[in-house]
C-alpha cells in the first residue's frame, strides 16, 4: 500500500527475518497475527526443545502488587488501551509469554506476581536467572517505594550472583500524573537511594538503567526499545548500517522500527527526543489502518503491512517523514527535509542497498543456528544408547 498525505506538526510480508535464535524447521512464512502463547503456571516452564539449537533472550518483569508490570505487557505486546488496563486482574501465577508470533522481535516475557517469594528455599531461582537476558523491575512513583527500593535491592544482589550478564532496568513508572519537575525528583531520589544500597553492600559495579515511563504517553515503547536492543547482538552493526544511509542520502534522522509492537530495534547515531518518536508511531497507526481499510480486499487475509507497503507525510515545518517496508515485521521511518526529498531516487537506491546489507546480516546469523541446532543433536544423540534410552554423563 501507498500513501501520501499532509499532517500537521501542532495536531496532536517479504521473507521475515528474527533477531532471535532461529530454528529453520520453522516456516517464515507461517508466522501470525495472533496474540502469542500465553502460559500461566504455578512453577516455571516452556523451555525449549533442546534440539532446536534456540535460545531465545528473557525478560522478567518485576516488581511491587499493583505497580503496573501486566498492564505494560498488555499495552506494549497486545495493544490494549490504557484504560483497559483499569480493569486487569492482579497477577497471582507466574505468567510466560513467547513474542514472537506476530512481532520481528522475538523473546520470552516472564510476569512475577508481586507478592511471589521467589526466593523461598523451594523454588529454584537460579534457574531462572541463569537463562535471563534483562530484568525489568517496576516501581509505582505515587506509591511509597521505600518497600520497592528494599526488594529491587534483594532481587539484583541475589540475580547478579547466579548471572552476572543480566541488564538491570528499573521502570520508574506511572508518572503520567506528576509534573516534570516531580518526575526528575522522584528519578533523582530512587537513583540515589538505589545506588547507596549497592555500594553499601560493595556491589558498585551493578549498573542499574532508570527510565520513567506511563502506559499514557510513549514513554513506555521507548523504554521497553532500550531494553530490547541490549539483547541483540547485530545492534552495533545496525546502527553503522543506518549511519551509513543517512549520510549519503540527506536524511536527518532514522529508524528500524518493529511495526506490531512499535519498539524501535535500532536508530542512527543521533540522539532521540520523544516528539520524534511519537511522530514515528503515529505514523505507523496511520499506514496500519488506512492499509486495514483500503488495502485489503473482502475476501483477503492476513496483515495489512507487506512489500508494497510506504507512506510519505509532509509536516508543516519542511519536514518530511518516509517509511519503506524493510521485512515482513519491519519497517524504516526517515525523517528529512523536503529538498532532501526531491533526490527521492537517490533516497530509494540507498535504501535499497540498506535492505539487502540487512538481509546479508541475518543471513549469516541463520547458519550459525543451523550449524549450533546440528551440533545439539549429535550432543543428544551421544548420550542416548541404541534402544532409546537416555544416558546422563556423570
Amino acid at each position: 500500500m501507498t500513501s501520501e498525505r499532509k499532517y500537521n506538526e501542532a495536531d496532536g510480508e517479504d521473507e521475515a527475518l528474527s533477531f532471535d535464535y532461529y530454528d529453520d524447521e520453522d516456516d517464515f512464512d507461517t508466522f501470525t497475527d495472533g496474540d502469542g502463547d500465553c502460559g500461566c503456571d504455578e512453577g516455571v516452564l516452556g523451555f525449549s526443545d533442546p534440539f532446536s539449537g534456540e535460545v531465545k533472550p528473557r525478560i522478567l518483569l518485576m516488581g511491587l502488587r499493583r505497580s503496573g508490570k501486566s498492564s505494560i505487557q498488555k499495552v506494549v505486546f497486545h495493544k490494549m488501551s490504557p484504560n483497559e488496563t483499569l480493569f486487569l486482574e492482579s497477577t497471582n501465577k507466574i505468567c510466560r509469554e513467547d513474542v514472537s508470533n506476530s512481532s520481528f522481535v522475538s523473546f520470552q516475557i516472564w510476569d512475577f506476581p508481586g507478592q511471589i517469594d521467589f526466593f523461598d528455599p523451594t523454588f529454584d531461582y537460579e534457574m531462572i536467572f541463569r537463562g535471563t537476558g534483562a530484568l525489568i523491575f517496576v516501581i509505582d512513583s505515587q506509591d511509597d517505594y521505600v518497600e520497592a527500593l528494599s526488594r529491587l535491592h534483594l532481587t539484583v544482589t541475589r540475580a547478579y550472583k547466579v548471572n552476572p550478564d543480566i541488564n538491570f532496568e528499573v521502570f520508574i513508572h506511572k508518572v503520567d500524573g506528576l509534573s516534570d519537575d516531580h518526575k526528575i525528583e522522584k528519578q533523582r531520589d530512587i537513583h540515589k537511594r538505589a545506588n547507596d544500597d549497592l555500594a553499601d553492600a560493595g556491589l558498585e559495579r551493578i549498573h542499574l538503567s532508570f527510565y520513567l515511563t506511563s502506559i499514557y504517553d510513549h514513554s513506555i515503547f521507548e523504554a521497553f526499545s532500550k531494553v530490547v536492543q541490549k539483547l541483540i547482538p547485530q545492534l552495533p552493526t545496525l546502527e553503522n548500517l543506518l549511519n551509513i544511509f543517512i549520510s549519503n542520502s540527506g536524511i536527518e534522522k532514522a529508524f528500524l522500527f518493529d511495526v506490531v509492537s512499535k519498539i524501535y530495534i535500532a536508530t542512527d547515531s543521533s540522539p532521540v527526543d520523544m516528539q520524534t518518536y511519537e511522530l514515528c508511531c503515529d505514523m505507523i497507526d496511520v499506514v496500519i489502518d488506512i492499509s486495514c481499510i483500503y488495502g485489503l480486499t473482502g475476501d483477503e487475509a492476513g496483515t495489512p503491512y507487506d512489500k508494497e507497503s510506504m507512506a510519505i507525510i509532509h509536516l508543516n515545518n519542511t519536514t518530511v517523514m518516509y517509511l519503506k517496508e524493510v521485512t515482513k515485521f519491519l519497517a524504516l521511518v526517515c525523517f528529512l527535509r523536503e529538498e532532501s526529498f526531491e533526490r527521492k531516487g537517490l533516497i530509494d537506491y540507498n535504501f535499497h542497498c540498506f535492505k539487502k546489507a540487512i538481509e546479508e546480516v541475518f543471513d549469516v546469523r541463520l547458519k550459525v543456528q543451523r550449524n549450533r541446532k546440528l551440533l545439539s543433536q549429535r550432543r543428544w544423540s551421544r548420550q542416548t544408547v541404541p534402544n532409546g534410552t537416555q544416558v546422563h554423563p556423570h
